[in-house]
């Protein structure tokens, strides 16, 4: 009529057990772990930049390398055309010397041939200015000559003028003639050194030179001095 019994074990814990909540400290623990995930996502996706792409990221790679080695590059240029200037800071500075020791040696040379030029006697005819010494050879059809000129009233100005020789010898049948040649044009200070040569009339033998200083061209007569041709 009735089934079987079965007794049923009595456990005073069973109750507690079934209704046993969750901490409250792991549930605050676990929302701040959501929460600052979620933050880090928010910020990342509004406020930071987007993330690379693997593609993106080989192509930022690739392009750092390449402007590092165009860096490298440059840098050596750079140490390059720095001792290239050095170089030529160098060279200047002793091209400088060279060219002051240039100009004090011409300086002194100067100085040695204004005191010869002192030491050689003065024309007897005197003038403005003076031929102190002349040398004339023939070569071919030419006059070479060594003439040397100084003034004794030298001021800051050089006096311009002109030099003209006039010749004495025979002409191409053996008579006595005289020639006058080209002027030459001449600035003197103190004292002016002048070399050159002159063309000569064809067959003309020259003995003997006379040298006129003038203001210009059949101008005012400065100084003259005749002397023999060799």
């Amino acid at each position: 009529m009735f089934g079987r019994f079965n007794p049923v074990a009595f456990d005073p814990y069973a109750r507690r057990r079934k209704h046993r909540k969750v901490p409250a400290w792991l549930v605050l623990l676990a929302g701040g772990l959501v929460a600052g995930a979620a933050a880090v996502l928010l910020v990342q996706e509004r406020y930071l930049p987007p993330r690379l792409s693997a593609e993106a990221s080989e192509h930022l790679k690739t392009s750092f390398e390449q402007a590092d080695k165009e860096r490298t590059r440059l840098k050596a240029e750079l140490a390059d055309t720095a001792r290239q200037l050095e170089r030529a800071v160098a060279d200047n500075k002793r091209l400088a010397d060279e060219l002051a020791a240039s100009r004090r040696a011409s300086d002194d040379l100067r100085q040695d041939l204004a005191a010869l030029v002192e030491s050689l006697p003065a024309d007897p005819r005197g003038g403005a200015v003076q031929v102190r010494a002349a040398r004339f050879r023939t070569e071919g059809a030419k006059l070479l000559y060594d003439v040397v000129l100084s003034r004794e009233r030298a001021g800051g100005k050089a006096l311009s003028g002109v030099m003209q020789v006039v010749l004495a010898g025979a002409g191409k049948r053996g008579a006595d003639t005289t020639v006058k040649l080209e002027p030459v044009a001449i600035s003197v200070k103190a004292f002016e050194s002048l070399r050159g040569g002159l063309a000569l009339p064809e067959g003309f033998d020259p003995r003997e030179a006379t040298i006129h200083v003038l203001d210009r061209p059949e101008g005012k007569l400065l100084g003259m001095r005749v002397l023999k041709v060799k």
